[in-house]
């Protein structure tokens, strides 16, 4: 079996990587809604703050949420462990200290990451200049990614990368729905109101699948539908079933080629079988927001009893 220390460099190395994209993408949906929507930036900028679970620390730090601040607060504030830059760093550290288990092609995209980075986030970025900037952010990761899959072998060192990037990306997308739950209840499409259309397009666009929900439902904006296809829809690469079927794919090659099945197979199975046994109607039942926060607990338990297994920590 793969040293523990091995293991859970990649799992986490891909995992800060996966969480610094998808903060850049919250940056860009917030950024969105302060265009548009000035009189609700301060509350979409809480939202996201909320959402990347940074809301105490920027407040004991900054105090009442400001865009200008949040962006350089999640983008490159050194006192900040959450941002993007100590992400893409964090990234980095754990490449390193993985380097042999990855392909050269990885590890120079991973290190390439990091420098075009540090220069770009050296010092606070002008509003011009931002979208640009977390254009290349997305950029970068992606060429991290398409490394992965052209160039590692399908083994052990490739499940446990795929692991952390599912499990990392689940976990986004499970608390952006947490924080927007109110809008995605059936009774709010009779309201219909420009706002209500912005939210819920800043969903969309903080789970990159704008351009995907579109093309499904020809361009019909509807809460059912875009709650069941963030959650359920097993073709969407950023939806809690698709992430988890994932999950649980690898975490199953893993068994095979370890001829040992662990607790946290156990515990995925499960997971996966919520969602292949849930309709939107009994979600709805049940409570959009409860179903929302059970995930994330059963999720924070799979990944603790992964690092369990696994031995990640020594």
């Amino acid at each position: 079996m793969m040293l523990g220390k091995t293991a859970g460099g990649l799992f986490w190395m891909f995992r800060y990587l996966e969480r610094a994209e998808n903060t850049a993408r919250m940056i860009d949906a917030g950024l969105r809604i302060s265009l548009t929507r000035s009189s609700a930036a301060d509350s979409e900028w809480t939202s996201i703050l909320s959402s990347t679970g940074l809301a105490s620390a920027y407040e004991a730090a900054h105090g009442a949420p400001e865009g200008s601040k949040v962006i350089d607060f999640l983008l490159r504030d050194p006192n900040n462990p959450g941002s993007v830059m100590a992400g893409i760093e964090a990234a980095r550290m754990n490449a390193r200290v993985v380097r042999t288990a990855l392909t050269r092609e990885v590890w120079e995209a991973v290190n390439e990451c990091y420098m075009v980075l540090k220069r770009l986030l050296a010092r606070p970025i002008e509003d011009r200049d931002l979208p640009r900037v977390l254009q290349v952010i997305r950029q970068r990761s992606a060429f991290v990614r398409g490394a992965l899959h052209g160039t590692m072998v399908r083994n052990d060192i490739y499940n446990f990368a795929r692991i952390g990037t599912f499990y990392e990306r689940a976990d986004n997308t499970a608390r952006i729905i947490d924080q927007k739950y109110y809008i995605l209840l059936p009774s709010v499409r009779l309201v219909g109101s420009p706002s209500d259309n912005v939210q819920w397009d800043t969903i969309l666009r903080a789970t990159s699948t704008t351009r995907a929900y579109q093309t499904l439902h020809d361009g019909d904006v509807d809460p059912r539908a875009i709650a069941r296809f963030l959650i359920l829809d097993g073709r969407l690469p950023r939806s809690l079933a698709f992430c988890y079927g994932k999950i649980n794919d690898n975490l199953g090659y893993l068994e095979k080629e370890y001829g040992t099945r662990h607790t946290c197979q156990s515990l995925a199975d499960a997971l996966c079988s919520k969602f292949r046994s849930h309709d939107m109607n009994a979600i709805f039942d049940y409570g959009l927001h409860e179903f929302i926060s059970d995930f994330l607990r059963d999720s924070a338990t799979l990944g603790r009893q992964i690092e369990i297994d696994y031995r990640f920590i020594e």
